[in-house]
């Protein structure tokens, strides 16, 4: 028989990500992936893979180009899904919430800590437009090397991070016969409200 867990959901969530991150890289090469479901101005959804850089009783966060199809998304509409699906776990994580800005002092730290390749890449990459051929981009990595040459590279101001204020977590684990467990979490006033879901 199935019960609802009494654990709050962040460290739910932090437990069942590290034995994520335990399983070989050659089963499992990035435990960080998730899927990132943002909608347009007419409704149109659209996802993508994207890593996770950081967790806790905030939310969830990672960085991108704030220039990007996701970041202009996010930043209009405020609200984004994430999907975690770990198959050699046989567990699956669901999160609703909102959308909003990392501090400049948390981007900061965070570009910071990046490849020097990938730091002249956030500069380079008019990240989601359109680009006459590959030469264009090799062209721009060579510009901004020159412009940062034998120097820090600073964060553009055009990239930051979000973090997704859950409003809603699910957990799934896989079970036989498809008769799947799933606890969902629910924000409510001073904590979570936790149900057991039909699978």
């Amino acid at each position: 028989m199935t019960t609802v867990p009494e654990k709050e959901p962040f460290e739910r969530f932090r437990v069942l990500f590290e034995r994520a991150r335990q399983i070989p890289r050659e089963q499992l090469p990035e435990p960080t992936a998730f899927a990132l479901g943002t909608v347009d101005a007419s409704g149109q959804p659209s996802v993508r893979i994207v890593l996770l850089k950081d967790v806790d009783e905030r939310g969830f966060v990672f960085y991108t180009n704030f220039e990007s199809r996701k970041g202009r998304e996010l930043l209009a509409s405020q609200r984004a899904a994430m999907c975690f699906h770990w198959q050699h776990l046989e567990e699956q994580v669901r999160v609703e919430g909102s959308a909003q800005p990392v501090s400049d002092a948390e981007a900061d730290a965070y570009f910071a800590s990046r490849a020097r390749g990938s730091q002249i890449g956030a500069w380079a990459s008019i990240q989601s437009q359109p680009m006459n051929s590959a030469s264009d981009l090799d062209a721009r990595v060579a510009e901004i090397e020159k412009k940062f040459s034998g120097g820090p590279v600073p964060r553009p101001p055009h990239w930051s991070g979000f973090r997704i204020v859950p409003a809603r977590i699910e957990f799934w684990k896989n079970m036989p016969s498809r008769l799947h467990v799933r606890n969902l979490y629910t924000r409510v006033a001073g904590g979570w409200k936790v149900e057991l879901l039909y699978p």
